[in-house]
């Protein structure tokens, strides 16, 4: 790790109802995975084009990342979206565009890496919504989970290994996602790394 990189460790109750603006996730119970949807590119190409249109003035990147990104993995059917723009933690200078196309902010976490979450629901067949992640530009974690993606796209080992690990957690009762969420940390870690080794 670098002395930039801000590692992400398990949330607790208090810092996951602190960091979302509204009620957090609540499981209480069980996560529903599907199995690999070939319509989540065709999503999170329709959502792209829109955010390109009305951030047409303002520098960013746009990219599919969570699982629904990797071919043949389960997912829980939300399309994540990174957006990469200058200062994620610059709220007026693409919120409001966004929520124009009826985003909402949903999570902010000024601590790690000014990192914000919007999020918009009825956004077609296939997906139940969009959770738009918004960092900016320079920070590892955009390279993190890049990284991870294209080892899951191109490795079939860590695929498995990932897809494994998914499918034995949502077998599991969390309180939150995010608790779901944080549980799988060591194995992403683990294929991130593989990952750094092999384009060393």
């Amino acid at each position: 790790m670098s002395e930039h990189e801000i590692p992400r460790v398990p949330m607790s109750t208090e810092e996951i109802e602190a960091a979302n603006l509204g009620a957090p996730t609540r499981l209480d119970g069980q996560v529903t995975l599907h199995e690999y949807d070939p319509r989540w590119p065709a999503a999170f190409a329709r959502e792209a084009a829109l955010i390109e249109e009305r951030l047409a003035r303002l520098d960013h990147r746009i990219e599919h990342v969570g699982s629904t990104s990797v071919p043949g993995l389960p997912a829980k059917p939300v399309i994540d979206v990174l957006l990469i723009v200058p200062d994620s933690g610059d709220e007026p200078s693409y919120a409001p565009a966004l929520e124009a196309l009826g985003y909402r902010l949903a999570v902010r976490e000024p601590e790690w890496y000014e990192h914000r979450v919007l999020r918009r629901h009825g956004i077609g067949p296939g997906a139940d919504y969009v959770n738009l992640h918004v960092l900016s530009a320079g920070c590892p974690e955009n390279d993190r989970m890049l990284s991870f993606r294209d080892r899951l796209r191109r490795h079939d080992g860590d695929r498995e290994l990932y897809a494994a690990t998914k499918r034995a957690l949502a077998e599991r009762s969390w309180e939150y996602l995010q608790n779901y969420a944080d549980a799988k940390s060591e194995v992403i870690g683990g294929i991130i790394e593989r990952a750094a080794a092999e384009e060393a």
